[in-house]
């Protein structure tokens, strides 16, 4: 296992629970803390621990999203009318490489972003090698020709590991699919609960 993938199933052990929901993840053999003091017994958590948790546990599924960019989908999620909470999944769920995690082009978030990253997705017909680019109704995401017969991404398209949501239409004979509308949190299929609830009652303290 490389450093990254370490790096990546530590954020399992260290909230506690399998948050992409791979049989890999080492959750399943221990459900301990990394580090050398995991195992030590845990003190019952904070109204302010429960929170942050929360918010830990909504970053690191989306790929480990930095504090400054995560604050800044918090802040437009508050500026817009309507939920706030359910404004925030939806800003997260736009993102480029969220879309293609969920088209199922890229088998992990992390790989979705390197994926995008590397210029291998367009968006109605344009290259698009921002991850955090937030993805309209209707748009177009496509692989591009060359990448296409890439093993990685044929392998995740037919991994059996997760489904294709409401809210996403795909064909992965052509590698194409499009964001059909804006998801409540009750549409997002994620393998753990999520409360987006509490990440806006930890920023707006």
């Amino acid at each position: 296992m490389t450093k990254r993938a370490e790096s990546k199933y530590k954020i399992n052990r260290r909230l506690g629970v399998n948050l992409w929901g791979r049989a890999k993840s080492p959750i399943a053999k221990r459900e301990y803390g990394p580090g050398q003091h995991g195992q030590r017994r845990k003190n019952k958590p904070t109204d302010f621990g429960i929170q942050l948790m929360a918010k830990q546990k909504l970053k690191g599924y989306y790929g480990n999203i930095g504090e400054k960019q995560f604050r800044k989908y918090y802040d437009e999620a508050v500026r817009r009318k309507g939920d706030t909470s359910e404004n925030l999944i939806e800003l997260l769920e736009r993102r480029l490489d969220a879309v293609v995690y969920r088209m199922k082009f890229a088998v992990t978030p992390f790989a979705s972003r390197q994926f995008v990253n590397h210029g291998h997705v367009t968006v109605n017909g344009k290259r698009v090698n921002i991850p955090s680019y937030l993805v309209k109704d209707g748009d177009i995401v496509e692989v591009k020709e060359k990448s296409k017969g890439l093993t990685a991404v044929l392998d995740a398209a037919q991994s059996g590991e997760r489904d294709v949501p409401e809210y996403i239409q795909v064909d992965h004979r052509q590698m194409k699919g499009s964001f059909v509308r804006a998801p409540k949190l009750s549409d997002v299929p994620y393998p753990v609960q999520m409360e987006p609830n509490l990440v806006v009652e930890f920023y707006s303290r």
